[in-house]
């Protein structure tokens, strides 16, 4: 690297950070201003809200990782254009994609660091996060939805009708056994309760069913207690949230088991695993996008060049959203939904990168 690439990589990463030091404080306060209520009624500990925060702020940088990025690059290269400092680069005899490649390189390293931690970093913090707000923040959950149906295993599959998380019992609890085609077991209980001890089902009034080709055996007996593998009163809950606070190895596991289980409609699960690789990318393009708005001195300077900003970043946003919703709700491939706008934007870098040349 030279001392032009220094030049510019430093005033990238230093604006970068200064942005992005300044959102996470503004972020805090605004939180805190909001929750300072729901901290005092439930009486949450000092320290225990300082880990909060230390964990809230990885996660509200990393919402607007790639956006912050595009600010940064297009307001420190409307400072050098507005002092004319581009203008004497290119005129000493620099190309324009000479000029770029300290962007491409500050721009890659945020893009790495990026990579890393949505896979990794920020799903740990927010597992504390997510677990201080359910304690101190958020109400209990006291009952399941109704005509639960859940696959434990390829040949295990259980029904419950509805379950009370305060008493720990459910209602017209089913469990069939069925082996290819044929239903070879099924179990039948008015009543069941979890003993969360021993990690067993208490089965009340139960009613069990052998069938062996056209040989059936019917068994009434008042209780039965049952262990059934990896399943407890929690994964009754359909709860989307946890999708933010698992790394990707323990999300494209925790999918495969929902998948198993017959969870209908795992798009939020997927958008989130792709979105993990896709968003780092977007701040690369985005990068590039600021680099070639803001490098052209025009009248107005560094407000309509933040201008201009905004308004790209807004589209952008628009436009992932339309994509997620259209996944989400209308089945769209989740890759293609994280991924789609990520190509338009790069057309639009592309197109941009063109005309500068020129």
């Amino acid at each position: 690297m030279k001392k032009l690439d220094w030049y510019i990589v430093k005033k990238f990463l230093g604006t970068f950070f200064f942005a992005i030091m300044i959102l996470a404080l503004i972020s805090c306060v605004i939180d805190i201003s909001e929750k300072m209520e729901d901290f005092t009624e439930k009486k949450a500990p000092f320290l225990a809200i300082l880990n909060y925060y230390k964990d809230f702020i990885p996660h509200i940088t990393a919402l607007l990782f790639p956006l912050f990025i595009f600010i940064a690059t297009i307001f420190f290269t409307s400072q050098l254009a507005y002092k004319s400092e581009i203008i004497a680069m290119l005129s000493s005899g620099v190309s324009f994609q000479r000029f770029l490649r300290p962007y491409v390189i500050g721009g890659g390293f945020l893009c790495l660091i990026s990579l890393i931690a949505n896979h990794w970093i920020i799903p740990l913090a927010n597992k504390g996060r997510l677990a201080f707000e359910n304690k101190y923040i958020h109400d209990a959950k006291i009952s399941s939805d109704r005509n639960l149906h859940l696959g434990l295993t390829k040949n295990l599959y259980i029904y419950v009708q509805g379950f009370d998380f305060v008493r720990n019992t459910g209602s017209k609890f089913t469990a069939e056994t069925i082996n290819g085609t044929d239903l070879t077991e099924k179990i039948m209980a008015d009543n069941v309760s979890y003993d969360s001890v021993k990690k067993i089902w208490h089965l009340h009034s139960v009613v069990i069913r052998h069938n062996n080709g056209l040989k059936e055996d019917l068994k009434i007996v008042p209780e039965l207690d049952e262990k059934y593998p990896n399943f407890v009163p929690r994964d009754l809950i359909a709860d989307e949230d946890i999708k933010e606070a698992l790394t990707t190895p323990e999300l494209i596991a925790y999918t495969a088991k929902e998948t198993l289980r017959g969870r209908e409609n795992l798009n939020f699960y997927y958008i989130e695993k792709d979105r993990r690789t896709a968003q780092p990318f977007a701040a690369m393009i985005l990068t590039l996008i600021g680099a070639c708005i803001a490098s052209r001195k025009i009248r107005g300077g560094s407000g309509l060049h933040l201008a201009i900003g905004i308004i790209i970043s807004a589209l952008y946003i628009m436009f992932m959203q339309f994509s997620t919703t259209l996944s989400t709700n209308a089945g769209f491939n989740p890759l293609a939904s994280v991924w789609i706008p990520n190509f338009v934007f790069g057309g639009v870098a592309y197109y941009l990168y063109r005309r500068q040349i020129k």
